[in-house]
């Protein structure tokens, strides 16, 4: 599960450097729950919850129903 996660991150992570961001892949927890660590412009970056909820959550909601969230870490 780890691995097609990792691979939706790739999805996803062209837009975020477009805007000068990148995001890290830390772990899949055993409740289901993605964590993930925002780099760049994205880490300081007011809409970064909107970033997780709603575009990162979205996504791989969309894709593996089992994830149940996205969490940022530091």
């Amino acid at each position: 599960m780890e691995q097609k996660i990792k691979d939706a991150l790739d999805q996803i992570r062209p837009f975020l450097q477009r805007d000068g961001g990148d995001i890290e892949f830390v772990e899949y927890t055993e409740d289901n729950i993605v964590k993930v660590r925002l780099q760049g412009h994205c880490a300081g970056c007011p809409g970064a919850q909107m970033t997780i909820k709603g575009v990162v959550e979205r996504i791989l909601k969309e894709s593996y129903p089992e994830v149940a969230g996205v969490e940022a870490v530091m």
